[in-house]
């Protein structure tokens, strides 16, 4: 009998398990652009549309569009994350810890060094408390520090870039340069949770348009206590890219980190407001930032190992920093925010306008425009933290659980939906009772000969249809889902209440395929009282918010601050 049986086979023992390779991929795309001087020349063109002087004499500050409104023409998006009324209203991160999970980060240089704090900081690869990052000829492992520069850059040093929360502090949990194991996935998400209040991830299973494979129970039960008990029981906040696999036809729901109710996924749109070409399309995306997209357009601007600069990180990965150091802003301004206090923050204040000209947005019963492209829109900084400044904090927390009446076996055959009708009352009086809803999970068994032929779409009892998978061509898998959650934020402030169907389809072939559902569960998470937020009446959308820059109002107060520079008289 081998260790493994015996130990699993011992009273004593609550659990044993065989740790396994886990295979993990960095989401960004560096192999298929130019070098920094080619790109720098491709990006010096016409002046802003908008001058706003100088604020910073750093370097990279000028190729930093995503931070400043730099539009050429009248009638490209607005290309900022409307962060600079926050640096004018003393709101640059201060206090705040985020730590970088990745491949390490080179907190030596020098525009990181003084942000860099080594009690958030742990090599899970080496155990030991050095995350700085193994150097190669290959420049692989600088991923990790780029990401952990667009967070926390440090302003005003003539080095490299700003930022996004250039007095936050940056911690660097390198897991990712060596064999990843369940067992150090859960101790990178878990590593001072006491301490951490953001987690920022750019990572996950391959892109690769076949890959099903989430958090192991050990990752899963550190999510798990990083929102209960992290931020002393305010809950850390995780937040994810959400992949580039757009080119491969990969869905993000097949990566159970982004179909986790406790991440936030962060998508991308390029600087002309389009969907990237490496985007995944996905239910589970709450919201996007901005990040590189075509050939010529611009990338990001961020610090890079030996001591240098780049203006070429690029991708998701690119992305969830940049929320991250939204999140970062929004939590010094209100400290006593919950982790889910910041995802309905989120949903509350991201912006369509910018995003509009895309197909695909669609209004859900609460109010809310979702895209499966872009969540719920670009991230405005402002917009959130303003909100967050006097924000009530959301209701408890509740989750019910209704299985669907699921025929012993249930055949789906090509080409005929096999639907499944679910009532609820949403629990109904019992103390899991759910009114209004956050995010819903469809937890299913199906066996069938080729995975990625299968669709499936959730329609709510107000008739909100979201896919929650779409086809996916690589995946010729006869593997199935087991006990698989795909997860849904589209009907976010939704009644509970009434008739759900869900609808699982093989509209590929080849015909005589067919196989069974032996399991379908909906999982509502939500409130049972409305969020205070949601009591003003469904959200205002400011459709004029590409034309309008005069979004200098104070943060604390009212009225209009007294800034000097161009753009505040701007309308």
């Amino acid at each position: 009998m081998d260790l493994h049986k015996r130990l699993s086979q011992d009273n004593r023992v609550l659990w044993a398990d065989v740790q396994m390779k886990k295979e993990r991929q960095k989401r960004d795309l560096l192999h298929y652009f130019l070098d920094d001087s080619d790109k720098i020349k491709l990006q010096i063109h016409k002046k802003p549309l908008y001058p706003k002087g100088k604020p910073f004499n750093d370097e990279l500050w000028t190729q930093e569009w995503y931070l400043q409104d730099t539009r050429t023409e009248p009638d490209l998006p607005k290309l900022d994350l409307n962060v600079l009324p926050l640096y004018k209203n003393g709101i640059t991160g201060k206090g705040i810890r985020i730590s970088i999970l990745d491949d390490g980060i080179e907190y030596t240089h020098d525009d990181l060094r003084a942000n860099y704090d080594p009690k958030i900081s742990y090599d899970c690869n080496d155990e030991d408390h050095d995350p700085l990052p193994r150097y190669d000829h290959s420049r692989f492992n600088s991923h990790g520090t780029r990401c952990a520069g667009e967070v926390a850059m440090t302003a005003d040093n003539g080095k490299c870039g700003v930022g996004i929360a250039y007095n936050a502090k940056i911690g660097g949990i390198k897991l990712l340069d060596g064999i990843v194991t369940d067992r150090i996935e859960g101790t990178a998400l878990g590593y001072a949770y006491h301490l951490v209040d953001i987690y920022s991830a750019s990572w996950g299973p391959n892109d690769d348009g076949k890959t099903v494979d989430g958090p192991g129970r050990l990752a899963a039960e550190a999510l798990r206590r990083g929102v209960n008990k992290g931020r002393n029981g305010k809950g850390n906040i995780f937040v994810w890219a959400s992949g580039n696999g757009g080119n491969k036809g990969d869905n993000c729901n097949c990566d159970g980190y982004l179909a986790s109710p406790y991440t936030i996924s962060i998508g991308s749109a390029s600087q002309k407001g389009e969907f990237p070409w490496y985007g995944e399309e996905c239910a589970s995306t709450l919201a996007v930032t901005y990040s590189s997209g075509a050939y010529k357009d611009q990338m990001i601007a961020t610090t890079d190992l030996h001591n240098e600069c780049t203006i070429r990180h690029t991708g998701t990965s690119a992305s969830a920093p940049l929320a991250a150091g939204i999140i970062a802003l929004a939590l010094e301004a209100n400290p006593d925010l919950t982790w889910r206090d910041v995802q309905h923050l989120i949903v509350w204040s991201s912006e369509i306008a910018p995003l509009i000209q895309n197909p695909g947005w669609q209004k859900n019963a609460a109010g809310f425009y979702f895209n499966t492209r872009f969540g719920f829109g670009l991230m405005n900084a402002f917009g959130l933290v303003k909100a967050a400044v006097n924000w009530t904090t959301v209701p408890e927390k509740r989750i019910c659980a209704v299985t669907a009446p699921v025929r012993l076996n249930q055949t789906i055959v090509y080409g005929e939906p096999t639907v499944l009708k679910i009532f609820t009352k949403g629990c109904g009086n019992s103390k899991n009772r759910v009114r209004f809803l956050e995010h819903v999970e469809l937890r299913t068994t199906i066996e069938y000969p080729i995975r990625g032929v299968l669709e499936i779409f959730l329609i709510s009892p107000s008739g909100s249809k979201v896919q929650m998978l779409a086809r996916r061509e690589f995946d010729k898998s006869s593997n199935g889902f087991k006990n698989w959650s795909f997860m849904s934020v589209m009907t976010w402030g939704e009644r509970v209440e009434g008739l759900w169907t869900v609808s699982i389809s093989d509209q590929v072939g080849p015909e005589g395929n067919n196989g069974v559902v032996t399991e379908a569960v909906l999982i509502f998470h939500g409130t049972e009282q409305i969020p205070s937020y949601m009591k003003q009446g469904p959200r205002n959308y400011n459709l004029n918010y590409n034309k309008v820059y005069n979004t200098a109002n104070k943060i604390f107060g009212s009225g209009e601050s007294n800034y000097d520079d161009a753009y505040s008289n701007l309308i």
